[in-house]
């Protein structure tokens, strides 16, 4: 991917995308997810061709006549880091560029592969996670 396409699909994040915390399942902790919701499908899908990866679902929409149809693309886990690791230079929107920072330096640190975690990790997760959504 070239830095043009890099800084474009950054501007798409700094206006139309999401960079989350987000529990996936209920037994799990918050992990890493970026989305972008549009009402353009073919822009979701140029960059999910561009990215190779992630999964672009449709919204429900409760009233066809008013609102035209959206979908989402939605990055999860490590794809979710390696593409921010990708864009984040690129980023103007400095909450989104605190977040995407964040979760690039700190998110594997605090995460053990074999999800088994010693009481201190949990601490410095949890205020990881603090310190992730406060920022407005």
């Amino acid at each position: 991917m070239t830095n043009e396409e890099k800084a474009y699909i950054a501007g798409i994040i700094d206006g139309e995308g999401s960079i989350m915390l987000t529990k996936f399942h209920s037994n799990e902790f918050h992990a890493p997810c970026v989305s972008i919701a549009s009402t353009t499908l073919e822009l979701l899908q140029w960059i999910k061709n561009k990215i190779n990866t992630g999964v672009i679902k449709r919204k429900k929409n409760y009233d066809t006549e008013k609102h035209r149809d959206c979908f989402s693309y939605i990055l999860k886990y490590n794809d979710a880091i390696s593409f921010l690791e990708m864009i984040e230079p690129y980023l103007v929107i400095e909450s989104k560029k605190r977040r995407a920072s964040m979760i690039i330096n700190e998110y594997k640190s605090l995460t053990p592969r074999n999800g088994r975690y010693s009481e201190e990790l949990l601490e410095k997760k949890q205020e990881f996670y603090d310190r992730f959504i406060s920022i407005k």
